[in-house]
Protein backbone atom coordinates (compact mmCIF):
# COMPACT_ATOMS: atom_id res chain seq x y z
CA UNK A 1 0.00 0.00 0.00
CA UNK A 2 1.35 3.42 -0.94
CA UNK A 3 1.88 6.21 1.54
CA UNK A 4 -0.98 8.19 -0.01
CA UNK A 5 -3.31 5.20 0.35
CA UNK A 6 -2.20 4.76 3.97
CA UNK A 7 -3.04 8.39 4.69
CA UNK A 8 -6.44 7.98 3.08
CA UNK A 9 -7.15 4.89 5.18
CA UNK A 10 -6.05 6.52 8.44
CA UNK A 11 -7.86 9.76 7.66
CA UNK A 12 -11.09 7.90 6.80
CA UNK A 13 -10.94 5.60 9.81
CA UNK A 14 -10.48 8.45 12.26
CA UNK A 15 -13.38 10.42 10.83
CA UNK A 16 -15.64 7.36 10.76
CA UNK A 17 -14.99 6.81 14.46
CA UNK A 18 -15.68 10.46 15.14
CA UNK A 19 -18.99 10.36 13.27
CA UNK A 20 -20.09 7.39 15.32
CA UNK A 21 -20.10 9.46 18.50
CA UNK A 22 -23.38 10.60 19.98
CA UNK A 23 -22.58 14.31 19.70
CA UNK A 24 -24.86 15.03 16.74
CA UNK A 25 -27.71 13.00 18.22
CA UNK A 26 -27.40 14.86 21.51
CA UNK A 27 -27.61 18.22 19.76
CA UNK A 28 -30.62 17.12 17.75
CA UNK A 29 -32.39 16.06 20.91
CA UNK A 30 -31.49 19.06 23.07
CA UNK A 31 -31.26 21.84 20.50
CA UNK A 32 -27.95 22.97 22.01
CA UNK A 33 -25.23 24.10 19.67
CA UNK A 34 -21.91 22.34 19.35
CA UNK A 35 -19.06 24.59 20.45
CA UNK A 36 -15.99 24.42 18.21
CA UNK A 37 -12.53 25.51 19.29
CA UNK A 38 -10.15 26.46 16.51
CA UNK A 39 -6.60 25.09 16.30
CA UNK A 40 -4.14 26.00 13.58
CA UNK A 41 -0.61 25.50 12.38
CA UNK A 42 1.26 27.72 9.91
CA UNK A 43 3.75 25.98 7.63
CA UNK A 44 6.11 27.47 5.10
CA UNK A 45 6.74 24.87 2.44
CA UNK A 46 7.18 24.75 -1.30
CA UNK A 47 3.80 24.78 -2.97
CA UNK A 48 2.59 22.09 -5.33
CA UNK A 49 -1.05 23.11 -5.57
CA UNK A 50 -1.98 20.64 -8.36
CA UNK A 51 -0.42 17.85 -6.30
CA UNK A 52 -2.43 18.86 -3.24
CA UNK A 53 -5.61 18.92 -5.33
CA UNK A 54 -4.77 15.46 -6.68
CA UNK A 55 -4.34 14.00 -3.20
CA UNK A 56 -7.56 15.49 -1.82
CA UNK A 57 -9.50 14.33 -4.88
CA UNK A 58 -8.65 10.75 -3.86
CA UNK A 59 -10.49 11.25 -0.57
CA UNK A 60 -14.22 11.09 -0.02
CA UNK A 61 -16.42 14.15 -0.70
CA UNK A 62 -13.53 16.46 -1.53
CA UNK A 63 -14.07 20.19 -1.95
CA UNK A 64 -11.47 22.54 -3.40
CA UNK A 65 -11.80 26.31 -3.71
CA UNK A 66 -9.19 28.06 -5.83
CA UNK A 67 -5.88 26.27 -6.11
CA UNK A 68 -4.52 28.39 -8.97
CA UNK A 69 -2.58 31.58 -9.62
CA UNK A 70 -5.70 33.71 -10.16
CA UNK A 71 -6.97 33.09 -6.64
CA UNK A 72 -4.74 35.77 -5.21
CA UNK A 73 -6.84 38.37 -6.96
CA UNK A 74 -10.03 37.11 -5.34
CA UNK A 75 -9.79 36.31 -1.66
CA UNK A 76 -6.08 35.55 -1.23
CA UNK A 77 -6.70 31.99 0.03
CA UNK A 78 -7.28 28.58 -1.55
CA UNK A 79 -8.81 25.66 0.37
CA UNK A 80 -8.67 21.86 0.31
CA UNK A 81 -11.07 19.75 2.41
CA UNK A 82 -12.36 16.16 2.39
CA UNK A 83 -14.09 13.57 4.56
CA UNK A 84 -16.79 15.85 6.00
CA UNK A 85 -18.08 15.41 9.52
CA UNK A 86 -21.61 15.61 8.15
CA UNK A 87 -23.55 16.60 5.04
CA UNK A 88 -26.69 18.62 4.33
CA UNK A 89 -28.67 17.98 1.16
CA UNK A 90 -31.98 19.36 -0.05
CA UNK A 91 -33.49 17.76 -3.12
CA UNK A 92 -36.25 18.46 -5.61
CA UNK A 93 -39.71 17.71 -4.23
CA UNK A 94 -38.79 18.50 -0.63
CA UNK A 95 -40.16 21.50 1.23
CA UNK A 96 -38.97 24.23 3.62
CA UNK A 97 -35.37 24.47 2.35
CA UNK A 98 -34.52 27.54 4.41
CA UNK A 99 -35.90 26.19 7.66
CA UNK A 100 -33.95 22.98 7.22
CA UNK A 101 -30.85 24.83 6.10
CA UNK A 102 -30.93 27.17 9.08
CA UNK A 103 -31.26 24.22 11.46
CA UNK A 104 -28.12 22.70 9.93
CA UNK A 105 -26.13 25.94 9.90
CA UNK A 106 -27.06 26.74 13.51
CA UNK A 107 -25.79 23.42 14.81
CA UNK A 108 -22.19 24.60 15.25
CA UNK A 109 -20.73 27.75 16.76
CA UNK A 110 -17.16 28.96 17.02
CA UNK A 111 -15.78 29.71 20.44
CA UNK A 112 -13.66 32.82 20.86
CA UNK A 113 -11.16 31.94 18.16
CA UNK A 114 -7.56 32.99 17.92
CA UNK A 115 -8.26 35.70 15.36
CA UNK A 116 -5.06 37.47 16.25
CA UNK A 117 -3.01 34.55 14.95
CA UNK A 118 -4.88 34.10 11.68
CA UNK A 119 -4.89 36.39 8.63
CA UNK A 120 -8.04 38.41 8.06
CA UNK A 121 -10.44 36.76 5.66
CA UNK A 122 -9.24 33.19 6.27
CA UNK A 123 -12.04 30.59 6.40
CA UNK A 124 -12.23 29.23 9.94
CA UNK A 125 -14.15 26.06 9.29
CA UNK A 126 -17.74 25.23 8.50
CA UNK A 127 -19.67 24.36 5.35
CA UNK A 128 -18.50 24.11 1.74
CA UNK A 129 -20.83 23.30 -1.14
CA UNK A 130 -23.30 24.74 -3.60
CA UNK A 131 -26.78 26.16 -4.17
CA UNK A 132 -28.51 25.39 -7.47
CA UNK A 133 -30.18 28.11 -9.51
CA UNK A 134 -33.60 26.46 -9.06
CA UNK A 135 -33.50 27.21 -5.33
CA UNK A 136 -34.92 30.52 -6.54
CA UNK A 137 -38.26 28.74 -7.05
CA UNK A 138 -38.53 28.56 -3.25
CA UNK A 139 -37.88 32.30 -2.91
CA UNK A 140 -40.24 33.57 -5.59
CA UNK A 141 -43.43 31.91 -6.83
CA UNK A 142 -42.20 30.50 -10.12
CA UNK A 143 -43.76 27.78 -12.21
CA UNK A 144 -41.47 24.77 -12.61
CA UNK A 145 -41.68 24.23 -16.37
CA UNK A 146 -38.00 23.59 -17.18
CA UNK A 147 -37.21 19.87 -17.01
CA UNK A 148 -34.69 18.70 -14.40
CA UNK A 149 -33.10 15.86 -16.37
CA UNK A 150 -29.83 15.66 -14.41
CA UNK A 151 -31.44 15.34 -10.97
CA UNK A 152 -28.87 16.78 -8.55
CA UNK A 153 -29.66 18.11 -5.06
CA UNK A 154 -30.68 21.76 -5.00
CA UNK A 155 -28.40 22.30 -2.01
CA UNK A 156 -25.38 20.23 -1.03
CA UNK A 157 -23.15 21.39 1.83
CA UNK A 158 -20.45 19.48 3.69
CA UNK A 159 -19.30 20.39 7.19
CA UNK A 160 -15.52 20.11 7.44
CA UNK A 161 -13.76 20.13 10.80
CA UNK A 162 -10.29 20.20 9.22
CA UNK A 163 -8.79 21.54 6.02
CA UNK A 164 -5.69 23.04 4.43
CA UNK A 165 -5.52 26.67 3.29
CA UNK A 166 -2.87 28.30 1.12
CA UNK A 167 -2.09 31.98 1.52
CA UNK A 168 -1.18 33.24 -1.96
CA UNK A 169 0.08 36.54 -0.57
CA UNK A 170 2.46 35.13 2.04
CA UNK A 171 3.25 31.87 0.24
CA UNK A 172 2.47 29.71 3.28
CA UNK A 173 0.01 27.01 4.28
CA UNK A 174 -2.44 27.02 7.18
CA UNK A 175 -3.62 23.75 8.70
CA UNK A 176 -6.96 24.30 10.43
CA UNK A 177 -8.76 21.90 12.79
CA UNK A 178 -11.86 22.31 14.93
CA UNK A 179 -12.08 20.67 18.34
CA UNK A 180 -15.50 19.77 19.73
CA UNK A 181 -17.06 17.63 22.41
CA UNK A 182 -17.07 13.93 21.65
CA UNK A 183 -14.10 13.97 19.31
CA UNK A 184 -12.09 10.77 19.26
CA UNK A 185 -9.06 12.63 17.91
CA UNK A 186 -7.09 15.32 19.62
CA UNK A 187 -6.54 18.56 17.65
CA UNK A 188 -2.86 17.76 17.23
CA UNK A 189 -3.79 14.46 15.62
CA UNK A 190 -6.06 16.20 13.14
CA UNK A 191 -3.35 18.69 12.29
CA UNK A 192 -0.76 15.94 11.97
CA UNK A 193 -2.94 14.08 9.46
CA UNK A 194 -3.24 17.26 7.40
CA UNK A 195 0.49 17.83 7.59
CA UNK A 196 1.08 14.31 6.27
CA UNK A 197 -1.16 15.02 3.27
CA UNK A 198 0.65 18.30 2.64
CA UNK A 199 4.04 16.59 2.81
CA UNK A 200 2.95 13.86 0.40
CA UNK A 201 1.60 16.39 -2.07
CA UNK A 202 5.14 17.67 -2.64
CA UNK A 203 6.07 14.45 -4.43
CA UNK A 204 2.96 14.26 -6.63
CA UNK A 205 3.69 15.08 -10.25
CA UNK A 206 0.60 16.20 -12.17
CA UNK A 207 1.48 16.15 -15.89
CA UNK A 208 0.96 19.36 -17.83
CA UNK A 209 -2.49 19.07 -19.43
CA UNK A 210 -2.86 18.77 -23.19
CA UNK A 211 -3.48 22.20 -24.79
CA UNK A 212 -6.93 23.01 -26.13
CA UNK A 213 -7.79 22.64 -29.78
CA UNK A 214 -10.54 25.22 -30.14
CA UNK A 215 -11.03 24.55 -33.84
CA UNK A 216 -11.24 20.84 -33.19
CA UNK A 217 -14.54 21.11 -31.28
CA UNK A 218 -17.09 19.33 -33.48
CA UNK A 219 -20.52 20.70 -32.55
CA UNK A 220 -22.20 18.07 -34.71
CA UNK A 221 -21.19 15.53 -32.03
CA UNK A 222 -22.36 17.70 -29.16
CA UNK A 223 -25.99 17.78 -28.09
CA UNK A 224 -27.67 21.08 -27.24
CA UNK A 225 -30.90 21.41 -25.27
CA UNK A 226 -32.34 23.46 -28.16
CA UNK A 227 -31.89 23.75 -31.90
CA UNK A 228 -30.44 26.86 -33.46
CA UNK A 229 -33.83 27.69 -34.96
CA UNK A 230 -35.49 27.45 -31.56
CA UNK A 231 -32.76 29.59 -30.01
CA UNK A 232 -33.17 32.34 -32.61
CA UNK A 233 -36.96 32.30 -32.30
CA UNK A 234 -36.66 32.51 -28.51
CA UNK A 235 -34.41 35.57 -28.76
CA UNK A 236 -37.12 37.29 -30.81
CA UNK A 237 -39.67 36.28 -28.20
CA UNK A 238 -37.51 37.74 -25.43
CA UNK A 239 -37.08 40.96 -27.40
CA UNK A 240 -40.87 41.12 -27.58
CA UNK A 241 -41.02 41.10 -23.78
CA UNK A 242 -38.46 43.92 -23.76
CA UNK A 243 -40.39 45.99 -26.33
CA UNK A 244 -43.54 45.51 -24.24
CA UNK A 245 -41.75 46.99 -21.23
CA UNK A 246 -41.86 43.83 -19.08
CA UNK A 247 -38.08 43.61 -18.71
CA UNK A 248 -34.95 45.52 -19.69
CA UNK A 249 -32.64 42.55 -20.08
CA UNK A 250 -32.77 38.74 -19.91
CA UNK A 251 -29.81 36.43 -19.38
CA UNK A 252 -30.65 33.57 -21.75
CA UNK A 253 -28.56 30.41 -22.07
CA UNK A 254 -28.30 27.06 -23.78
CA UNK A 255 -26.78 23.83 -22.46
CA UNK A 256 -24.34 21.54 -24.25
CA UNK A 257 -23.81 17.85 -23.49
CA UNK A 258 -21.02 15.48 -24.53
CA UNK A 259 -19.39 12.20 -23.50
CA UNK A 260 -16.79 12.30 -20.75
CA UNK A 261 -14.99 9.25 -19.32
CA UNK A 262 -12.05 10.87 -17.50
CA UNK A 263 -11.81 11.87 -13.84
CA UNK A 264 -13.31 15.17 -12.77
CA UNK A 265 -10.07 16.30 -11.12
CA UNK A 266 -8.26 16.00 -14.47
CA UNK A 267 -10.59 18.58 -15.94
CA UNK A 268 -10.01 20.77 -12.88
CA UNK A 269 -6.25 20.54 -13.43
CA UNK A 270 -6.79 21.55 -17.05
CA UNK A 271 -8.91 24.58 -16.14
CA UNK A 272 -6.52 25.71 -13.42
CA UNK A 273 -3.60 25.48 -15.86
CA UNK A 274 -5.09 27.06 -18.99
CA UNK A 275 -7.96 29.09 -17.58
CA UNK A 276 -7.06 29.96 -13.97
CA UNK A 277 -10.06 31.70 -12.47
CA UNK A 278 -10.30 33.54 -9.15
CA UNK A 279 -13.41 31.68 -7.96
CA UNK A 280 -12.59 28.22 -9.30
CA UNK A 281 -14.10 25.26 -7.45
CA UNK A 282 -14.11 21.46 -7.48
CA UNK A 283 -16.85 19.49 -5.74
CA UNK A 284 -16.99 15.70 -5.47
CA UNK A 285 -20.66 14.89 -4.95
CA UNK A 286 -20.20 11.12 -4.98
CA UNK A 287 -22.31 10.32 -8.03
CA UNK A 288 -21.36 13.55 -9.77
CA UNK A 289 -18.59 16.15 -9.93
CA UNK A 290 -18.55 19.91 -10.43
CA UNK A 291 -15.69 21.76 -12.09
CA UNK A 292 -16.07 25.53 -12.00
CA UNK A 293 -13.80 28.13 -13.58
CA UNK A 294 -15.90 31.04 -12.40
CA UNK A 295 -14.44 34.55 -12.44
CA UNK A 296 -17.39 36.11 -10.63
CA UNK A 297 -18.00 36.63 -6.93
CA UNK A 298 -21.64 36.52 -5.80
CA UNK A 299 -21.38 37.55 -2.15
CA UNK A 300 -18.83 37.83 0.60
CA UNK A 301 -19.70 38.52 4.22
CA UNK A 302 -17.13 39.54 6.81
CA UNK A 303 -17.73 41.38 10.10
CA UNK A 304 -21.40 41.94 9.13
CA UNK A 305 -20.48 43.72 5.90
CA UNK A 306 -21.84 42.15 2.71
CA UNK A 307 -20.41 42.75 -0.75
CA UNK A 308 -21.50 41.62 -4.20
CA UNK A 309 -19.40 42.04 -7.33
CA UNK A 310 -21.31 41.62 -10.60
CA UNK A 311 -19.55 41.23 -13.94
CA UNK A 312 -20.98 42.64 -17.16
CA UNK A 313 -18.53 42.80 -20.02
CA UNK A 314 -15.60 40.56 -20.96
CA UNK A 315 -12.76 40.70 -23.48
CA UNK A 316 -9.98 38.16 -24.06
CA UNK A 317 -6.47 38.77 -22.78
CA UNK A 318 -3.39 37.20 -24.37
CA UNK A 319 -0.24 36.02 -22.62
CA UNK A 320 2.32 38.79 -23.10
CA UNK A 321 5.34 36.62 -22.26
CA UNK A 322 7.68 35.15 -24.84
CA UNK A 323 7.58 35.52 -28.62
CA UNK A 324 4.94 37.80 -30.04
CA UNK A 325 4.79 39.77 -26.82
CA UNK A 326 4.50 43.12 -28.60
CA UNK A 327 1.60 41.85 -30.69
CA UNK A 328 -0.10 40.46 -27.58
CA UNK A 329 0.38 43.77 -25.77
CA UNK A 330 -1.17 45.67 -28.65
CA UNK A 331 -4.16 43.34 -28.84
CA UNK A 332 -4.62 43.48 -25.08
CA UNK A 333 -4.51 47.28 -25.11
CA UNK A 334 -7.12 47.33 -27.89
CA UNK A 335 -9.40 44.87 -26.04
CA UNK A 336 -9.02 46.75 -22.77
CA UNK A 337 -9.87 50.06 -24.42
CA UNK A 338 -12.83 48.60 -26.29
CA UNK A 339 -14.33 47.17 -23.10
CA UNK A 340 -13.68 50.40 -21.21
CA UNK A 341 -15.48 52.48 -23.86
CA UNK A 342 -18.39 50.13 -24.61
CA UNK A 343 -21.60 52.09 -24.00
CA UNK A 344 -23.71 48.94 -24.29
CA UNK A 345 -21.81 47.13 -21.56
CA UNK A 346 -21.65 50.22 -19.39
CA UNK A 347 -25.43 50.39 -19.56
CA UNK A 348 -25.80 46.67 -18.79
CA UNK A 349 -23.55 46.87 -15.73
CA UNK A 350 -25.32 50.01 -14.46
CA UNK A 351 -28.62 48.17 -14.76
CA UNK A 352 -27.32 45.27 -12.66
CA UNK A 353 -25.72 47.64 -10.12
CA UNK A 354 -29.17 49.15 -9.54
CA UNK A 355 -30.66 45.67 -9.17
CA UNK A 356 -27.99 44.61 -6.67
CA UNK A 357 -28.39 47.85 -4.70
CA UNK A 358 -32.07 46.99 -4.38
CA UNK A 359 -31.30 43.43 -3.22
CA UNK A 360 -28.70 44.60 -0.70
CA UNK A 361 -31.15 47.16 0.69
CA UNK A 362 -33.51 44.33 1.74
CA UNK A 363 -31.07 43.04 4.33
CA UNK A 364 -28.85 46.01 5.22
CA UNK A 365 -29.10 48.93 7.61
CA UNK A 366 -30.55 52.06 6.01
CA UNK A 367 -27.87 54.44 4.84
CA UNK A 368 -25.11 51.81 4.66
CA UNK A 369 -25.74 50.61 1.11
CA UNK A 370 -23.30 52.01 -1.44
CA UNK A 371 -21.37 51.32 -4.63
CA UNK A 372 -17.93 51.04 -3.07
CA UNK A 373 -16.24 50.35 -6.42
CA UNK A 374 -17.77 51.89 -9.56
CA UNK A 375 -17.29 50.26 -12.94
CA UNK A 376 -13.69 49.10 -13.21
CA UNK A 377 -11.85 46.98 -15.74
CA UNK A 378 -10.02 44.20 -13.91
CA UNK A 379 -7.25 42.10 -15.42
CA UNK A 380 -7.12 38.31 -15.03
CA UNK A 381 -4.78 35.74 -16.60
CA UNK A 382 -6.94 35.17 -19.70
CA UNK A 383 -9.60 37.93 -19.72
CA UNK A 384 -10.51 41.50 -18.89
CA UNK A 385 -13.74 41.96 -16.92
CA UNK A 386 -15.88 45.03 -16.28
CA UNK A 387 -16.95 44.82 -12.64
CA UNK A 388 -18.43 46.91 -9.85
CA UNK A 389 -18.83 46.29 -6.13
CA UNK A 390 -21.96 47.01 -4.09
CA UNK A 391 -21.79 46.77 -0.28
CA UNK A 392 -23.79 47.35 2.87
CA UNK A 393 -23.85 46.56 6.58
CA UNK A 394 -26.26 43.78 7.55
CA UNK A 395 -29.08 44.54 9.93
CA UNK A 396 -28.60 43.17 13.44
CA UNK A 397 -29.95 39.62 13.70
CA UNK A 398 -29.71 38.92 9.96
CA UNK A 399 -28.94 35.25 9.34
CA UNK A 400 -27.51 33.61 6.25
CA UNK A 401 -30.91 32.36 5.07
CA UNK A 402 -32.17 35.95 5.13
CA UNK A 403 -29.27 36.86 2.85
CA UNK A 404 -30.06 34.02 0.46
CA UNK A 405 -33.73 34.95 0.28
CA UNK A 406 -32.85 38.57 -0.35
CA UNK A 407 -30.02 38.11 -2.87
CA UNK A 408 -30.26 34.72 -4.60
CA UNK A 409 -29.80 34.12 -7.48
CA UNK A 410 -27.38 36.83 -8.54
CA UNK A 411 -28.88 39.55 -10.71
CA UNK A 412 -26.07 39.44 -13.26
CA UNK A 413 -27.30 36.04 -14.48
CA UNK A 414 -31.06 36.64 -14.39
CA UNK A 415 -31.79 40.04 -15.89
CA UNK A 416 -33.79 43.00 -14.71
CA UNK A 417 -36.25 43.25 -13.10
CA UNK A 418 -35.19 40.02 -11.45
CA UNK A 419 -38.50 38.25 -10.73
CA UNK A 420 -40.00 38.77 -14.18
CA UNK A 421 -36.66 37.81 -15.73
CA UNK A 422 -36.66 34.55 -13.78
CA UNK A 423 -40.20 33.82 -14.96
CA UNK A 424 -39.17 34.32 -18.57
CA UNK A 425 -36.06 32.16 -18.13
CA UNK A 426 -38.31 29.42 -16.75
CA UNK A 427 -40.61 29.76 -19.77
CA UNK A 428 -37.90 29.81 -22.43
CA UNK A 429 -35.08 27.50 -21.30
CA UNK A 430 -36.15 23.86 -21.78
CA UNK A 431 -33.98 22.29 -19.06
CA UNK A 432 -33.28 23.28 -15.47
CA UNK A 433 -30.02 25.16 -15.01
CA UNK A 434 -29.03 23.22 -11.91
CA UNK A 435 -25.68 24.37 -10.56
CA UNK A 436 -25.08 26.65 -13.56
CA UNK A 437 -25.65 30.27 -12.39
CA UNK A 438 -26.19 29.04 -8.84
CA UNK A 439 -23.40 29.52 -6.28
CA UNK A 440 -20.42 27.56 -4.94
CA UNK A 441 -18.31 28.41 -1.90
CA UNK A 442 -18.22 28.39 1.90
CA UNK A 443 -20.38 29.44 4.85
CA UNK A 444 -18.19 29.71 7.94
CA UNK A 445 -19.29 29.06 11.51
CA UNK A 446 -17.90 32.49 12.35
CA UNK A 447 -20.47 34.14 10.06
CA UNK A 448 -18.11 34.65 7.13
CA UNK A 449 -19.32 33.76 3.63
CA UNK A 450 -17.74 33.59 0.19
CA UNK A 451 -19.84 32.34 -2.74
CA UNK A 452 -19.22 32.56 -6.46
CA UNK A 453 -21.61 32.82 -9.39
CA UNK A 454 -21.36 29.38 -10.98
CA UNK A 455 -20.69 30.39 -14.57
CA UNK A 456 -18.09 28.58 -16.71
CA UNK A 457 -19.10 25.57 -14.68
CA UNK A 458 -19.24 21.96 -15.84
CA UNK A 459 -21.34 19.17 -14.33
CA UNK A 460 -20.04 15.62 -14.77
CA UNK A 461 -22.44 12.74 -14.21
CA UNK A 462 -22.95 9.25 -15.68
CA UNK A 463 -20.09 9.67 -18.17
CA UNK A 464 -21.58 12.89 -19.50
CA UNK A 465 -20.33 16.45 -19.19
CA UNK A 466 -22.74 19.38 -19.25
CA UNK A 467 -21.57 22.91 -20.04
CA UNK A 468 -23.89 25.90 -20.30
CA UNK A 469 -23.34 29.34 -21.80
CA UNK A 470 -25.47 32.43 -22.19
CA UNK A 471 -25.54 36.17 -22.54
CA UNK A 472 -27.54 39.26 -21.76
CA UNK A 473 -30.34 39.92 -24.27
CA UNK A 474 -31.36 43.57 -24.69
CA UNK A 475 -33.61 45.48 -27.08
CA UNK A 476 -31.02 45.79 -29.86
CA UNK A 477 -29.55 42.28 -29.56
CA UNK A 478 -28.93 40.50 -32.85
CA UNK A 479 -30.16 36.87 -32.57
CA UNK A 480 -27.42 35.46 -34.79
CA UNK A 481 -24.71 37.34 -32.89
CA UNK A 482 -26.12 36.11 -29.56
CA UNK A 483 -26.07 32.53 -30.87
CA UNK A 484 -22.45 32.90 -31.92
CA UNK A 485 -21.56 34.35 -28.51
CA UNK A 486 -22.85 31.22 -26.75
CA UNK A 487 -20.90 29.05 -29.22
CA UNK A 488 -17.68 30.97 -28.53
CA UNK A 489 -18.15 30.73 -24.75
CA UNK A 490 -19.06 27.05 -24.87
CA UNK A 491 -16.23 26.21 -27.27
CA UNK A 492 -13.62 27.12 -24.65
CA UNK A 493 -15.22 24.80 -22.08
CA UNK A 494 -15.81 21.98 -24.57
CA UNK A 495 -12.23 22.23 -25.86
CA UNK A 496 -10.98 21.58 -22.35
CA UNK A 497 -13.29 18.57 -22.01
CA UNK A 498 -12.07 17.21 -25.35
CA UNK A 499 -8.42 17.70 -24.41
CA UNK A 500 -8.78 15.82 -21.14
CA UNK A 501 -10.83 13.11 -22.83
CA UNK A 502 -8.20 12.58 -25.54
CA UNK A 503 -5.43 12.40 -22.96
CA UNK A 504 -7.37 9.78 -20.96
CA UNK A 505 -7.99 7.68 -24.07
CA UNK A 506 -4.30 7.71 -25.01
CA UNK A 507 -3.19 6.21 -21.69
Amino acid sequence: MTKVQNSKKDYSAALTMMNETSTTKTVAATGRRIACRLHCRNIRASSNLPGLSEIFARLESASILGGNSARSGASRFSYWAAQPREMFEFGPGQNDPFGKLQTALAKYELEADRRGSLPKGLFRGGWIGYFSYELGRYIERLSATAIDDIGLPLIRLCFYDRFIAYDHLEGSFWLIALQMAGDVEQPNEKLAALEDLLAESQSICVPQPVPADLEGVDFSRIHSNMSKDRYLRTIERIKGYIYDGEVYQINFSQRFECDYDAHGIELYHWQNHYNPSPHAAYIDGGGFHIVSASPEMFITIADSVIQTKPIKGTRPRLDEAGEGSNRAKNINAENFGELLASEKEQAELNMIIDLERNDVAKICLPGTRSVVQPRTIETYPTVFHAVATVAGRLRKGTIFCDVLKGMFPGGSITGAPKIRSMEIIEETEPTARGIYTGSIGFIGIDGSVCLNIAIRTIIIKDRKAYAQAGGGIVADSDPEAEWQETIVKARALLAGINSVQRAAESV
